[in-house]
C-alpha cells in the first residue's frame, strides 16, 4: 500500500476509535452511508476506496460498486452518525459521492 493511501487509512482508523459515540436519541440510531453513482471514478478506484476507507473485503467492494453503477446509488455501510460521518469525509476526500441517510 503507497505511504500516502497508508496515512489516510491510519487517519480514518484513528477518527474511529476517537468516536465513540455517547449521545442518545437520533444522534445514536442508526443510519446508511450511500455512495452514489458518478462518470469520473473508475471501478478500480471505487473498490479500492471502499476496501480502505470502509473496511470492506474485496467482493463486498466490487458488489457495491456494481450497484452503485446500475442502480444509481448502494448503501455501503451501516452505523451511527458520528462513524458514517468520518467515513463520508474521508470518501469525498477521494472524490466520491456520497451522503448520509
Amino acid at each position: 500500500m503507497p505511504v500516502v493511501l497508508k496515512e489516510m487509512k491510519q487517519n480514518v482508523d484513528k477518527k474511529l476509535s476517537r468516536s465513540k459515540d455517547f449521545t442518545k436519541g437520533k444522534e445514536s440510531e442508526a443510519r446508511f452511508l450511500i455512495l452514489h453513482n458518478d462518470d469520473v471514478n473508475t471501478f478500480e478506484y471505487v473498490i479500492d476506496s471502499l476496501i480502505l476507507i470502509c473496511d470492506h473485503d474485496s467482493n463486498q467492494a466490487e458488489q457495491c460498486a456494481y450497484i452503485t453503477h446500475h442502480k444509481g446509488k448502494c448503501d455501503v455501510k451501516k452505523g451511527t452518525y458520528m462513524v458514517l460521518d468520518i467515513m463520508r469525509q474521508a470518501l469525498l476526500d477521494r472524490g466520491l459521492q456520497v451522503t448520509i441517510d
